[in-house]
């Protein structure tokens, strides 16, 4: 598959940054809608991002990935407390979602979504899928930084910023943390992530979770030597024995899926770009949102 790119986007990602950034301050009266009262605050965020991340990138595959229901997760239910933090999404968000999943299906974009595995999984499996089989570039667009572990010689995250968005390698992953990208999940085993409820381990934070993964290469390995623990880490020895348990589930929790049993025999076909313009041309219209092709 010569020059052929896929684009997975973490799709609830985009809309709910898209929604968020032009809603700030607003009632849901004041959020922008078309004539027929539809919300598009968000929408007109998300369409015209994907067609641009098309063009700009060359991409000739792509799929919008999308959790299932929190509570039909396999995370979720072995372990009550993952995400159990978040609160009710606002309502003209929910209904921009259903409208933009009606919308991509009619245009021709590729959406996957599978219980009970989470976008991040969908997203970790076909981009490790498409590294070894078709062996060319693979941009994940998504700010979620849980997603760093899956960065390889083939796989960059598009990463959106204040300055711009940036193209996030491998090279660019070493230079910053000094450790393999499959080593990202055992630093966010120690460090947990707050929104989505993952513990880590109480008292340790980024700047001494990079510098024992970088000695220890794991947090199995570094239990296993907490018994002679380098003495400049003393400091943490007592809150890494306290939060061992801690530390060991969130590891499970934050590990992406690179392996869905499912996509096993998976060739791309279904993934393939294929717009049906008229469509297209249509549900713009009735949106009232230009986009640049």
């Amino acid at each position: 598959m010569d020059n052929h790119t896929l684009l997975l986007i973490d799709g609830f990602n985009l809309l709910s940054r898209g929604y968020f950034a032009t809603s700030y301050g607003r009632s849901d009266d004041q959020l922008s809608k078309t004539k027929d009262g539809v919300y598009t605050n968000a929408l007109r965020v998300f369409i015209p991002k994907l067609f641009s991340l098309i063009r700009e990138h060359e991409v000739s595959h792509v799929a919008i990935t999308w959790d299932v229901k929190r509570e039909e997760t396999d995370r979720r239910i072995k372990y009550d407390f993952y995400k159990a933090t978040r609160g009710e999404l606002p309502t003209p968000l929910i209904e921009q979602f259903l409208t933009l999943k009606t919308v991509l299906e009619e245009i021709g974009i590729a959406q996957l979504e599978m219980s009970p595995y989470e976008a991040d999984d969908l997203i970790g499996t076909l981009s490790n899928k498409w590294s070894h089989s078709i062996q060319n570039k693979c941009f994940i667009y998504s700010n979620d930084r849980d997603l760093l572990q899956l960065l390889n010689e083939h796989t960059s995250q598009i990463i959106a910023q204040k300055t711009g968005e940036i193209i996030y390698s491998i090279e660019h992953f070493n230079n910053d943390y000094g450790i393999h990208p499959k080593q990202w999940v055992d630093v966010k085993a120690l460090l947990g992530d707050s929104s989505d409820n993952i513990p880590g381990c109480p008292g340790v934070g980024e700047k001494s979770a990079i510098p024992l993964i970088q000695q220890y290469r794991s947090v199995e390995e570094l239990y296993e030597n907490m018994e002679d623990l380098d003495p400049k880490f003393n400091r943490y020895k007592k809150k890494l024995i306290a939060g061992k348990d801690s530390t060991i589930i969130s590891k499970e929790l934050s590990a992406i899926m690179i392996d869905i049993p499912h996509f096993e025999d998976y060739t791309f076909e279904d993934l393939k770009l294929s717009i049906n313009e008229d469509n297209l041309t249509n549900k713009l219209q009735e949106l009232e949102i230009r986009i640049r092709r």
